[in-house]
């Protein structure tokens, strides 16, 4: 009887333990893995067994966080796991298309924390086992190409973030969106301070979403500089194009359009 008191507590209770099988995936694919689940040292009631998504998210207008759920997978339902009894249960569990990118070329990216919880529903417990495994979720050949060519051009990445909320204009299906950031390159300075690169994929096609902060060239007090100003630009990318089209001068065009004066103040 003590022993199931203990267990209920999480002590001598089951345990589990998650391990991805693929060291890393791309958005779109399935994230493979295996749950190991180990019984205690009683008979217990297992609810359910589930692995979730989870992406921590800035809050905007706070310096808080929170994890958001983009995706879960029941693996198990109601079961009795018996004391020291090993179950293997293996899954596959789909990626969004606007699964953020989380390392490129097999080095994390800083600022982006992505992965999978696993979590144990047990009757009568206070506590429920969990596990969380980080997910290195690598860009898409698209994504890759476009990343690629900013360095090209000389833009310097300077971080990454993940911002709850939605992209005015774009077609986006997560709550939140990734944002990589670079400075300017030389060329492109004297008239932004910042350009922010969104990428929101489908099967076919992934939205650019560019946003860049403009220097002010006049402030409306008189001088010049002051804050700067925002802007969105929104380009489509076919999957099937990407090796027909030089980027490097698609993505510096694009950002003179952007660079265009717009008003006295800009």
């Amino acid at each position: 009887m003590f022993q199931k008191v203990l267990a209920s507590f999480g002590s001598g209770g089951a345990r589990i333990d998650a391990r991805l099988v693929d060291r890393s995936v791309t958005p779109g694919r399935p994230l493979r893995g295996e749950v190991l689940l180990l019984g205690g040292e009683v008979d217990q009631e297992i609810n359910a067994l589930s692995v979730t998504l989870l992406a921590r998210v800035d809050v905007p207008g706070t310096d808080k966080t929170e994890d958001l759920s983009f995706g879960s997978q029941q693996l198990v339902g109601s079961e009795t796991i018996r004391p020291g009894q090993e179950v293997r249960i293996p899954f596959e569990m789909p990626l969004p298309w606007e699964t953020p990118v989380s390392s490129v070329f097999g080095k994390p990216l800083a600022g982006i924390a992505v992965g999978l919880q696993t979590n144990l529903d047990l009757s009568a417990t206070v506590t429920d086992p969990q596990d969380v495994d980080s997910a290195a979720i690598e860009p898409l050949p698209a994504q890759k190409r476009i990343l690629d060519a900013f360095a090209r051009i000389g833009f310097t990445f300077t971080g990454a973030a993940l911002e709850r909320g939605r992209i005015n204009g774009a077609l986006q299906q997560l709550p939140f969106f990734q944002e990589i950031r670079f400075a300017p390159s030389p060329r492109f300075a004297p008239v932004f301070t910042s350009v922010a690169v969104t990428f929101l994929s489908s099967p076919a096609e992934t939205q650019v979403v560019l946003e860049v902060t403009k220097r002010v060239r006049v402030s409306k007090t008189g001088g010049f500089g002051g804050r700067g100003q925002e802007f969105l630009g929104l380009f489509k990318l076919d999957h099937a194009a990407i090796e027909r089209v030089k980027w490097e001068p698609q993505i510096e065009g694009w950002l003179h359009e952007m660079a265009k004066p717009r008003g006295i103040f800009d």
